[in-house]
């Protein structure tokens, strides 16, 4: 009777923790499938930047005179005009940036594209089949939590998404809940929070998929890292300590 119950026990245990493994391990897994979706989902529309005040713009401009294309490139050496911190033109607080013999030109809320073709129409009195190229300088993303390498990252291409953030990261640990990422994004003048659930493939749906300058993305400890141990296995392992009494106990009797 004494071998029945101890036998029941230990199986019982053994359950337990097969049970709770297969809920840790799934928990684990990025972009599962739901019984609602497909093996084709989606994608979240490509996020095109819009410049902003404080935004930093690289501008090279170049002709078929060099000589001619330098006067238009003062700050090719590598300082912002008016500061020493970066390369480009700093974006005022009235949305304008200055540039030689061209003067004032209002950027705010245009694309890079936009800019460039304004840029190049104001210098064809000046220059012969102008080129110009107009990048951020300063398109960067946080992340920090319970990420591998977490940072400031420097995003050249000025597009790039969670999932790759998170690559280039050196990805989650095994203590990040993946089910919660926290994304704080600034919106017109206020801080705006979404959450993105790894776990499931919505999350190439989400508006938070394409990641925005200055995105801030927090990954969450999860339970175990909080509390330092899971409680399914604090339970098993109290099962186990019974079990290893109760053992002990009728051995002796």
């Amino acid at each position: 009777m004494i071998d029945f119950f101890l036998r029941k026990l230990s199986f019982c245990c053994v359950i337990l923790f097969i049970f709770s493994s297969c809920s840790n391990e799934k928990k684990l897994i990025y972009f599962q499938k739901s019984n609602k979706h497909s093996d084709t989902i989606m994608v979240s529309k490509p996020y095109v930047p819009k410049i902003q005040q404080g935004d930093i713009l690289s501008i090279p401009i170049n002709s078929l005179s060099a000589e001619a294309s330098s006067f238009f490139n003062p700050y090719s050496g590598g300082a912002i005009a008016g500061s020493s911190q970066a390369t480009g033109y700093l974006v005022d607080s009235a949305g304008i940036i200055q540039m030689p013999i061209i003067g004032n030109l209002k950027v705010s809320g245009l694309t890079t594209s936009q800019v460039r073709d304004s840029v190049k129409l104001r210098l064809l009195p000046y220059l012969k089949e102008p080129t110009v190229q107009v990048r951020f300088s300063n398109f960067k993303i946080s992340i920090l939590g319970e990420i591998n390498k977490p940072d400031v990252y420097n995003v050249p291409n000025e597009m790039i998404t969670l999932p790759e953030l998170i690559s280039m990261a050196g990805d989650m640990t095994i203590f990040a809940r993946r089910d919660s990422v926290e994304v704080a994004r600034n919106i017109n003048g206020q801080k705006v929070f979404g959450y993105v659930n790894l776990n499931n493939r919505e999350v190439f749906s989400s508006p938070y998929y394409y990641l925005h300058a200055n995105d801030i993305v927090y990954i969450k400890p999860s339970k175990v890292k909080t509390q330092q141990t899971d409680r399914s296995f604090q339970f098993i392992s109290l099962g186990l300590s019974v079990v290893s009494f109760l053992f002990i106990l009728f051995k002796i009797h």
